[in-house]
């Protein structure tokens, strides 16, 4: 707690004989140990003898009354009664304790906090560490008040420090706290813990007093006077002002202080008045969460609040009503958080964490106003409180961001007020909606009460066999409410501490919905050809129960599982009395697995087994997928979540018979399974329930696991035509009509789980052809992604080539057949992994064999484009490590080749542009081949193709050795080219330059021809009077013959060609000299210095013609 060091106030008045007519008749009172008379405080007395009536007496009154009502009942109490109900109206559980001195008192909880938790440094087992180490010192226990001192041990940072500690309590329980250590939390620090630990485990090393105010009677006016004097010296420095204060009142005959009958007794224990609780700090609470919230998600917090969340759970289930009260103050501090009015404002969505902590408070109000012992004027107080908070805009809404119009929480139930509002005109619904309709229901249903309390309620003479009968055929109770609702009950009854009850509730729900099944089964069974025949597509339950707000199925799964494993307590099992306004509970001594509620179980049937069927028929229900991200999200969260407390559940034979029933009804259930013949075109999928069902039945029945896998690989969500609802259909399904494109929000990971699926499928079926190829053609029909295919594809291929076994072809060949399927689905479409998926086919095809490399080869344009097809297709196809991969001989060989020429060939006349050069590549070694590129290349350089692509291609032409080829090609180029006089960095100089220099090497003649297209093309000066500068360096032709000087003439600047080129290289320096002066700023003098100097060198050639 925030330890306080100011003492509290005291909580009652006590005066003398003769002011009150109520007050009791002083007795002298001394001082004994604590267990002076009487035996031993919870069965401390170390004799056999049985316990006095004074004692039982007394432990009943301290336990139940207020101690101003047994004085005002009685006008004289003895001394001894008095010592005995002090004496037992202290704790005697350290149970309590320790749920009021940490967070972890629990395997459960701190399994939930996710952490390993240093328990030593806890409260609780700190405060034992300093009682086991005799720190407590001076225990005095004065009426109902407690004190003492506490030593903290010196450690090597801390100095020891003495801590004074005083509590005082009321009827078995701690009513406040103060310690001196100045820790400030919300729960008891270790030296309160160690104090009360004391006085629960050595009650007789403990001197007793009665209060204070007892002592005080007995005194006369000397007595008195030198008590106060003593006391006064003492403490002067602390209480004199105050006593010199209470004096001038007391003198004063008008004074407040002398107007009220008696004076304060901080040790005479509560008042009629007082509530009887424990110790709660109000503001720790507060400030703790508001600082929680604050944090966001760091540090913690998360898991700090969740940890709140079990501490109230924890109370109510030791049926402490400070779990209502601190319920309220952390709900207050939510609903103040600054970020809700924020995100409203903005319009974003709070965090999934956030979120998750706002249903836990939802679920805890439910919890609250269940309490089936609560009274009228508390449930009336909630529901006030809950309206208040509904009524707030920022209020999060229920399922996230949508309203949820879904059915009222009671509407089911005779019992309900809102059962026929008109869904259109309901408001959205908030997270305390749930629980402000759940004050509407009752406990007093007299069929309700007979099912809790009873485990002998049977009627076997029962025959109603209608569909609301309160009794099955073998006579067990039967609850039919909405489901969500009754296992809301059920939750309930666990969270107030009363497992039994719950028990056989939830039992009484689950054979309910079992028979609920089997007339459903019936029912469509009966029906089955008229719906198929006209192709009804409907659902039984617009909310499912998983994913559902309150978690019907994972509170019956939870509460038959705990008692399977004997989690409950049984010394919080009692049977309850709803008749009356309060509940009666009572000590039992069943056993954990209470024996006695076995009856409604079938032979040989254990609760475990129970549990496994509720989820399974849970996770196999038909429901329509909820509107807004984070219900779906949910939905998916849960069923993971189900899915895996199944898993650790080891399989027998009575389960595998489970497994097998729910696998028939999931197959033959219609309308009322998510595994149907017809489902709902946005029924919730059912892929990843598939999948865990195909896991467990693969072992025990293949063809039952590969039928349930195949039926859930569906997704009509995405198909593009759904069969529509038909009005004429059995009274008990309900159709829905809305035929919208609808927004799955989860839909990425949904086809995820699909292809999880389909990929343990495809893993189980190797060497099974048949079955592969059936999955094959599921995949095929029902998986829409490309992505995924091509993961199955990937998935299928690894499983195929281990290497510890030889490859399986059949496999291999599915592998194939999804790549193929890939190919198709992308080759119109963008995709940034196209490469890699058509590198991955080619070596997917070439483990098949050479006839599946011939056969993408020969289909190629359904299949790759064709820059695909001659750059990593054909090439990848040619090259050694294939023809090594597949031991080909040379017949072989050549076959590949030729296909391979003809592909590029096909790809060079649709797509010259990008396949030219592949092609000439590859067709190299095949003169028709090559020639017949050629010529696809010259056709298409006068329309398609750009320079940089005649130029590439010329080069390449050159550098196999066809010079000529080259000449024709560069020429084809320079007529697309288009250099202005200020490109001088383009890069295409330095193919204009090769062109040059390449018809140079050829003769004059070739010279001569390229040049008019170079002063037609190039614009740029500096760029003429480099080809100028190389053409005056050697003779034309004469590089070209390497066994010869050179010996010829250098060409003249007076004569043609050069003499072109040179006027042509002067006009553009005049040209270009006269626009930069246009624009020439001081920054570009040096520039435009250096570019006058290269016209001066041009200028000179010229003069030295002319001379």
């Amino acid at each position: 707690m925030a330890e306080r060091v100011q003492q509290p106030p005291a909580k009652r008045l006590c005066c003398r004989p003769g002011y009150s007519t109520t007050c009791r008749q002083g007795q002298r009172a001394g001082g004994t140990v604590c267990g002076g008379s009487g035996s031993g405080q919870g069965g401390s007395s170390k004799t056999q003898s049985p316990e006095s009536l004074l004692d039982i007496a007394a432990r009943k009154v301290a336990e139940k009354w207020p101690f101003q009502r047994v004085e005002e009942r009685f006008e004289r109490i003895p001394e001894p009664v008095q010592r005995r109900i002090v004496y037992w109206s202290f704790p005697r559980s350290e149970r309590e304790i320790c749920m009021y001195s940490s967070f972890n008192t629990g395997g459960e909880e701190s399994a939930s906090s996710g952490e390993n938790v240093d328990e030593t440094r806890l409260p609780f087992r700190r405060g034992i560490a300093l009682l086991e180490s005799g720190c407590v010192d001076n225990v005095l226990q004065v009426g109902f008040h407690l004190s003492g001192t506490v030593t903290e041990p010196a450690t090597t940072s801390e100095p020891e420090m003495v801590c004074s500690v005083a509590i005082s309590f009321d009827r078995c329980k701690i009513t406040s706290v103060t310690c001196g250590c100045g820790n400030k939390d919300i729960f008891y620090c270790a030296h309160v813990v160690a104090l009360s630990l004391y006085r629960v485990r050595r009650p007789e090393q403990v001197k007793l007093h009665l209060p204070i105010s007892e002592t005080l009677f007995q005194m006369n006016r000397d007595q008195l006077q030198k008590f106060v004097q003593y006391l006064i010296t003492v403490h002067h420095t602390e209480v004199l002002p105050t006593a010199q204060k209470l004096a001038d009142e007391i003198l004063s005959q008008n004074s407040e202080i002398n107007q009220v009958h008696g004076a304060p007794d901080p040790t005479a224990g509560a008042s009629v008045d007082d509530e009887n609780c424990w110790h709660l700090d109000e503001e720790q609470v507060q400030e703790q969460v508001k600082l929680f919230l604050s944090q966001g998600g760091y540090h913690g917090s998360g898991k700090q609040l969740n940890l709140l969340f079990s501490k109230v759970r924890e109370m109510l289930k030791m049926r402490d009503s400070n779990g209502a009260r601190m319920l309220t103050l952390i709900t207050e501090q939510f609903m103040a958080d600054p970020r809700l009015a924020l995100w409203r404002q903005q319009g974003t969505t709070m965090t999934d964490k956030y979120r998750q902590l706002w249903d836990e408070l939802g679920a805890l109000w439910m919890c609250i106003v269940l309490n089936p012992h609560c009274k009228p004027e508390q449930k009336a107080a909630w529901l006030r409180q809950l309206k208040k908070w509904n009524s707030v805009d920022v209020c999060p809404l229920e399922d996230g961001n949508h309203g949820n119009e879904l059915p009222n929480l009671t509407n089911a139930l005779p019992q309900g007020a809102h059962g026929n509002q008109d869904l259109g005109t309901r408001p959205h619904r908030t997270v305390f909606t749930r629980a402000i309709e759940a004050c509407d229901l009752h406990w007093q249903d007299s069929h309700l009460q007979h099912i809790i309390n009873d485990d002998l309620y049977t009627n076997y003479c029962y025959h109603d066999n209608t569909e609301n009968s309160l009794f099955d055929s073998r006579g067990w109770p039967l609850w039919h409410e909405h489901v969500p609702t009754a296992c809301a009950r059920v939750d309930a009854l666990r969270s107030h501490g009363y497992p039994r009850e719950a028990l056989r509730l939830a039992i009484a729900i689950i054979n309910t919905l079992r028979r609920q099944q089997q007339k459903q089964l019936e029912l469509f069974r009966n029906h089955k050809k008229d719906l198929l025949h006209k192709g009804v597509t409907s659902i039984t339950n617009l909310e499912g129960w998983v994913g559902h707000p309150l978690d019907p199925i994972g509170t019956l799964f939870s509460t038959l599982m705990e008692t399977g494993r004997g989690y409950e307590d049984s010394s919080q099992g009692g049977f309850l009395d709803f008749s009356a306004s309060t509940m009666s509970s009572s000590k039992h001594s069943e056993l954990h697995l209470f024996p006695s509620t076995r009856r409604f179980l079938e032979e040989g049937e254990s609760y475990l087994a129970l549990a496994v069927e509720t989820a399974l028929m849970g996770l196999g229900q038909q429901r329509i997928m909820p509107n807004g991200l984070y219900a779906q999200e949910k939905v998916c969260r849960n069923e993971e979540h189900l899915i895996a407390k199944l898993q650790e559940v080891d399989l027998d034979d009575t389960l595998v018979k489970i497994f097998r029933k729910q696998a028939v009804f999931l197959l033959e259930g219609g309308p009322y399974s998510g595994l149907g013949e017809l489902i709902y075109r946005e029924s919730v999928p059912m892929h990843t329930y598939a999948k865990y069902l195909f896991t467990c039945l693969l072992p025990h029945d293949a063809e039952l696991a590969y039928k349930i896998a195949l039926r859930a690989m569906r997704l009509p969500v995405l198909e593009s035509s759904a069969p529509s609802g038909d009005m004429s259909r059995p009274h008990h399904i309900v159709s829905v009509v809305p035929n919208r494109y609808p927004r799955w929000f989860t839909l990425s990971h949904i086809e995820s789980q699909q292809c999880e699926l389909a990929s343990t499928m495809l893993t189980a079926a190797k060497g099974d052809a048949r079955k592969l190829e059936t999955v094959l053609e599921s995949i095929q029909k029902n998986i829409h992604s490309s992505s995924h295919i091509f993961k199955l594809a990937q998935d299928a291929f690894k499983i195929a080539t281990l290497m510890d076994s030889l490859p399986d072809i059949t496999l291999l060949k599915v592998s194939l057949e999804l790549g193929l399927q890939v190919m198709r689905m992308t080759l119109s479409t963008l995709n940034w992994r196209r490469r890699e998926m058509v590198r991955w086919l080619v070596t997917c095809a070439t483990e098949v064999g050479v006839y599946a490399l011939d056969s993408i080869m020969q289909s190629w344009f359904t299949l790759f484009t064709p820059t695909e097809a001659t750059s990593i297709v054909a090439t990848t196809v040619m090259s050694n490590s294939t023809i090594v991969r597949l031991h080909l001989d040379c017949h072989q060989q050549e076959n590949l080749a030729s296909s391979a020429r003809t592909l590029a060939l096909q790809c060079a006349m649709k797509d010259p542009q990008n396949c030219a050069l592949s092609a000439l590549t590859l067709c190299e070694k095949d003169h028709i081949a090559f020639e017949t590129a050629y010529q696809i290349v010259l056709d298409a350089a006068t329309t398609g193709m750009s320079y940089t692509q005649l130029f590439t291609i010329a080069r390449y032409m050159e550098h196999r050795g066809y010079p000529m080829r080259a000449y024709k090609l560069a020429t084809l180029a320079m007529v697309h080219l288009n250099l202005s006089y200020n490109q001088d960095t383009h890069p295409a100089i330095n193919d204009v330059l090769w062109a040059c220099a390449l018809s140079h090497s050829l003769g004059k003649n070739e010279l001569a021809a390229i040049i008019p297209l170079v002063v037609k093309s190039v614009k740029c000066a500096t760029v003429l009077s480099d080809i100028l500068r190389r053409c005056t360096l050697t003779t034309p032709g004469m590089v070209a013959l390497h066994s010869r000087r050179n010996s010829g003439k250098l060409m003249s600047l007076d004569k043609a060609p050069l003499r072109q080129l040179l006027d042509a290289t002067i006009g553009a320096y005049i040209n270009t000299t006269h626009s930069r002066l246009t624009h020439i700023s001081p920054r570009h003098y040096s520039e435009f210095i250096e570019f006058l100097s290269k016209a001066r060198e041009t200028l000179k050639k010229r003069r030295k013609k002319w001379s």
